[in-house]
């Protein structure tokens, strides 16, 4: 099994970092426009390895020497400025970006399951599955797994409730118009109720990013570990559900979109789509979400500094 992780950043050196603890593949390669840095990590990595579970090869690349991957994590991005207050202030850039990378990953390596973690993760899923020519299937945004996780994570201590047994997804963009899904929200079979608490605390969910990145200047380790987390879904062929961010034709009456739907995961990408029923504050909320990113899809790649980033 051959992962190669494009972009040696906070979060591709962190999620690097997970995989070798934990032995996931065989052949890992940390590629990097800045070959120095990728450079740095694989050897700084490989100095692990007596430590860790599995022995592994561990290589640096160009992102055009990247080939035959069986996995490709996509976390190159533009630089992000202080005090982001929207992931679409990443969105110019990091499309140029998309469009001279992904056809030449895609050629060398045809097999891949495609992973996108870098900003805005659902424009730029649904512009990566658009310049592949791959199966939408094969190409998945990490979306808002990250959020849901934050979000049991934060419910956990009110509830006092371990976050793993807490069944909550929010869905949607991973932004400011992401929503929960408390109709299908439970705990030991107990319905988490939708109430002003939760609510509260949901509203912190959606910020919580950008207060770790203005403090300490970027986020990695929550992002990293729900990214590793798909990954293990994969290699292990999992079958497991999980809220990602991917193309669809359609989805509960939205059409041609991209953004987080509740998913099933294994060795090939994502192997079927879930179809909760929503209620009407949901529905509501989600046909809000579909618009919104649509809008950015289309600001984004076709009509220029036209999206939408602030909250409808």
């Amino acid at each position: 099994m051959k992962i190669s992780i494009i972009g040696a950043g906070h979060v591709g050196s962190t999620l690097a970092y997970a995989v070798v603890l934990k032995g996931l593949c065989n052949h890992l390669v940390l590629a990097s426009r800045n070959v120095t840095r990728a450079q740095g990590d694989a050897l700084d990595l490989r100095h692990t390895l007596s430590f860790c579970e599995r022995p592994m090869t561990i290589e640096s690349s160009a992102i055009e020497d990247v080939k035959h991957s069986d996995i490709l994590v996509i976390t190159a991005s533009a630089r992000r400025k202080e005090k982001m207050t929207s992931r679409m202030q990443l969105g110019e850039a990091n499309v140029k970006i998309f469009k001279q990378m992904i056809p030449m990953l895609v050629h060398n390596n045809p097999d891949a399951v495609l992973v996108i973690i870098s900003n805005p993760v659902d424009v730029l899923t649904y512009l990566a599955t658009q310049l592949a020519g791959l199966p939408s299937s094969r190409i998945m945004g990490i979306g808002t797994l990250v959020d849901s996780a934050r979000f049991r994570a934060m419910l956990s201590t009110e509830e006092r409730i371990h976050p793993d047994d807490l069944r909550t997804y929010i869905l949607g963009e991973h932004g400011p118009n992401q929503f929960p899904v408390f109709s299908n929200a439970f705990a030991g079979s107990e319905r988490i109720a939708d109430n002003p608490e939760h609510r509260r605390i949901f509203q912190e969910v959606t910020q919580a990013g950008f207060d770790v990145h203005n403090l300490k200047g970027y986020t990695n380790f929550a992002i990293a570990t729900a990214a590793y987390e798909v990954l293990k879904t994969i290699v292990y062929d999992d079958h497991r559900t999980m809220p990602l961010s991917t193309y669809f034709r359609e989805w509960q009456g939205i059409e041609d979109n991209c953004f987080s739907i509740p998913v099933v995961v294994g060795r090939k990408g994502i192997i079927r789509h879930l179809h909760p029923k929503l209620n009407q504050v949901e529905r509501e909320a989600l046909e809000k979400t579909a618009q919104l990113v649509k809008a950015n899809i289309n600001g984004l790649l076709y009509e220029k500094k036209t999206y939408a980033h602030k909250q409808v």
